[in-house]
């Protein structure tokens, strides 16, 4: 059975304004690839309503699972709960189990529960909460979206979460062949071969580390001995 797909929507105008270096798209990927599951695509869109709807419901529906980073916070641009909830077409309400989590969490702390911060108890109505280990504004699932908060560390808290209830996939595996040779003179006869490959991915990526050029040949897929066998024919034939 292949694995299960995955996407992520990033959300934010920080990110595409070049304020803030994303680093969750990174880290999710890492943590797909050992988990098992393909992260197929990935896109960025700003604090934008209608951007939102339309990314989560294109995605949502090519893919089994959608990640999403960003604007569920106490602020006026953290739209994401809302924009969420009218994708799927449902209420948005002050959810009394979050109110419960916020409320206890900041009387704990002898700090306000105000307006601002009951804003993240803003939660779709059929979704299920996401915990938030960190600082307790909870995520929150709807259908096969699981939407997370922006701050690395949050969300790859978060992350943990949600992919502890997603069942484990083969794990994406890599063999790496490094030669000092260009791109150019071994593109012809690494197409070919990958050609005679089709179950396994396979990229090039050339490098330049002091002043020493060359091309790092990756094969990726999910059997180990398939993938070191292919390695071993790839030399050969590169070395013929």
């Amino acid at each position: 059975m292949p694995n299960q797909t995955a996407a992520m929507l990033v959300i934010g105008d920080e990110i595409l304004s070049g304020r803030t270096r994303d680093s969750n798209m990174h880290h999710l990927a890492m943590a797909l690839t050992e988990h098992g599951l393909a992260l197929t695509e990935a896109r960025v869109v700003a604090d934008d309503h209608d951007s939102i709807v339309a990314g989560v419901n294109a995605l949502r529906a090519k893919y089994d699972h959608v990640f999403t980073s960003g604007g569920i916070g106490p602020t006026h641009d953290d739209i994401t709960a809302d924009a969420i909830a009218a994708a799927f077409g449902v209420a948005i309400t002050r959810r009394a189990d979050a109110m419960a989590l916020l409320g206890a969490h900041y009387a704990a702390r002898g700090m306000e529960f105000n307006e601002a911060r009951q804003r993240m108890a803003r939660i779709p109505d059929t979704a299920t909460l996401i915990d938030n280990p960190v600082s307790i504004a909870p995520g929150f699932t709807v259908g096969n979206v699981h939407v997370m908060a922006g701050v690395p560390r949050i969300f790859e808290s978060m992350l943990a979460g949600v992919l502890s209830g997603i069942a484990h996939g083969k794990p994406l595996l890599s063999r790496t062949l490094r030669l000092q040779r260009g791109e150019g003179e071994i593109a012809t006869p690494f197409g070919a071969f990958a050609a005679e490959y089709p179950d396994l991915q396979m990229g090039s990526y050339p490098f330049n580390n002091d002043g020493i050029y060359g091309t790092n040949l990756v094969i990726r897929g999910t059997d180990a001995a398939r993938l070191d066998a292919a390695l071993a024919a790839l030399e050969e034939r590169l070395s013929a």
